[in-house]
């Protein structure tokens, strides 16, 4: 598969978009043989790799270490690659957390979480400097202390509007595409219809632009159940125990 440029992408608005994350050379190999349109390595990477409780504990040496992985692994992949908590907390501090993991991993644009105004601005400075920007809204996990907790986003009114203000407020910023996550699934449509930039939801239905999953929920490598919305394809932690489990039994016979 040919890989994907900006104007590719904006150009599959209403093409079901897919997204999956990875954080490891092996794995990017595999993907990079694919279909799969664009490949994001996530700040989850410190939940389901590194045992974080969150991703507020990931670091920029962290993302730049995971981003490369996979770069090198999926030379063909359009990457994405998040920018972690507290390393954009200002204009200043973001352009120069921007350009290192824009540099070091060689990705094609980076990922940031909210719409606040500087954000807004620093969204603006770095596409007008030439690093694309995937925005994200609703369930912004690095925020989750201040949000309290894990819950869908846009159930009132009051919440509603400023999802759309703020999606809306992105797109004007310069975004190539918006993550929604778990958002009302007919404000996330209502969303979707209204921008011209394609949406990707998680945990958001299934109306908007395309999807991105979890590699690792998709595949359920981790003991956990995967959140509800992701449905595996596997289960490659029972499988992979087990296997080990025959090899250690066959060297005992």
């Amino acid at each position: 598969m040919k890989k994907l440029n900006l104007r590719d992408i904006k150009k599959l608005k209403q093409k079901n978009l897919q997204v999956l994350t990875c954080y490891d050379y092996q794995t990017a190999n595999i993907l990079n043989e694919t279909d799969l349109e664009m490949i994001l390595v996530g700040d989850s990477v410190g939940n389901v790799i590194l045992g974080y409780e969150t991703t507020v504990e990931v670091t920029v040496e962290e993302m730049e270490l995971f981003g490369k992985a996979v770069r090198r692994g999926a030379p063909d992949k359009f990457l994405i690659v998040d920018m972690p908590f507290g390393s954009y907390a200002t204009i200043t501090q973001g352009i120069k957390t921007a350009t290192r993991l824009f540099q070091a991993t060689k990705a094609e644009a980076l990922k940031l979480e909210g719409a606040f105004p500087y954000q807004l601005k620093l969204i603006e400075r770095l596409t007008q400097v030439g690093i694309p920007v995937m925005g994200h809204i609703g369930l912004t996990p690095q925020s989750v202390h201040q949000l309290g907790g894990y819950y869908t986003h846009g159930k009132n009114q009051n919440s509603a509007d400023r999802l759309m203000n703020e999606a809306k407020a992105l797109e004007a910023a310069g975004v190539f595409c918006i993550v929604l996550e778990m958002v009302e699934e007919n404000l996330a449509e209502e969303i979707t219809k209204t921008l011209s930039v394609p949406t990707i939801g998680i945990g958001a239905g299934k109306k908007t632009d395309g999807q991105v999953l979890v590699i690792n929920d998709l595949l359920k490598m981790g003991r956990q159940m995967p959140p509800k919305f992701c449905t595996p394809v596997a289960d490659l932690f029972e499988t992979k125990k087990s296997l080990i489990q025959k090899y250690l039994g066959d060297q005992r016979l």
